[in-house]
């Protein structure tokens, strides 16, 4: 829940002095002092975020694997379709936003965050400053574009949703951050050579759209800070109504298996504030449970080993 701020203008009087009809000095003075002139005062209405969270890669993994995961997810061969049901709680108003959520997964790694070259992002073939890259800098003996570790995994499961028997549009533009589309992605620079060696990471890149249009891989190229993290993934641009059932077809192609990940799919509202974010509530009460605890052990060393 989020407390957003209504500007409501309130003009009170006061009704002392009743038998005098003028402002005499002594009337607005008094109202000075009580706080009754005229003023902006701030009304708290509560808002809600409401939230849809689906845990899937265990439940898409069919019966027969469910004790190698692992084999299934590599097993191309394999089909990796997955059918989940969500049902809506309460109304949620558009827009609606579709992360995905990944946990244990340490983008933070100081070696994988290191795996890239900014310049060739820009620049493309042009750039031969890509000895960062490692070791997914070439493939055959040619360049890859756009390289490096992080790239080279890009989250690559995909989602339709159902409503009824409707498809429901899913507005996958202008996700990325647009300094990040304008400046750090070349609209000249297109994918080569990408995803062609021995050892397939995640997605691949249509290599007749430029990377600056390709806003998957530039929302994924902006690391996350923790391993428990969630990515834009499109945007919803239509009201869902309490007791409304969405059907989600997807494709769980990522691997998560090998580390232990998790996946989950979130399909969200928005406040002014942003979505729903229990790091502050945690912080606050951390800080102040460790401020209790603190304020008795002085205590008992004051009443123990007083001065």
């Amino acid at each position: 829940m989020r407390l957003e701020f209504v500007w409501n203008i309130e003009f009170q009087k006061m009704e002392m002095l009743s038998s005098s009809t003028s402002h005499t000095p002594e009337l607005i003075l008094y109202e000075f002092k009580q706080q009754n002139l005229p003023a902006c005062k701030p009304v708290l209405k509560p808002s809600y975020v409401v939230e849809i969270v689906d845990r899937y890669d265990s439940e898409c993994v069919p019966g027969a694997f469910r004790g190698n995961k692992v084999s299934f997810i590599k097993d191309s061969s394999l089909p990796k379709n997955c059918s989940r049901i969500l049902k809506v709680r309460k109304h949620m108003k558009a827009p609606i936003y579709i992360y995905y959520h990944l946990d244990n997964y340490y983008q933070n790694h100081r070696r994988y965050v290191k795996s890239r070259s900014d310049q060739q992002l820009l620049h493309g073939l042009k750039s031969s400053n890509t000895g960062s890259c490692e070791p997914e800098e070439s493939n055959n003996g040619l360049p890859v574009v756009p390289c490096g570790l992080i790239a080279w995994s890009l989250f690559n499961d995909t989602y339709t949703l159902i409503r009824g028997i409707k498809k429901m549009s899913i507005n996958r533009k202008n996700i990325a951050w647009k300094s990040d589309r304008d400046s750090k992605f070349g609209k000249q620079v297109y994918p080569h050579n990408f995803q062609n060696g021995t050892l397939i990471g995640g997605g691949k890149l249509d290599p007749n759209i430029p990377l600056s249009d390709q806003e998957d891989l530039i929302v994924w190229m902006r690391t996350a800070a923790f391993p428990s993290f969630r990515k834009l993934y499109g945007r919803i641009e239509e009201d869902l109504e309490a007791d409304d059932v969405i059907v989600v077809h997807l494709m769980n192609n990522y691997n998560t298996y090998s580390f232990g990940g998790k996946k989950k799919l979130v399909l969200s509202t928005s406040s002014w504030l942003g979505g729903r974010n229990d790091f502050l509530g945690v912080a606050y009460i951390s800080v102040g449970g460790s401020s209790i605890i603190l304020s008795i052990v002085f205590l008992l060393f004051h009443i123990k080993i007083p001065r």
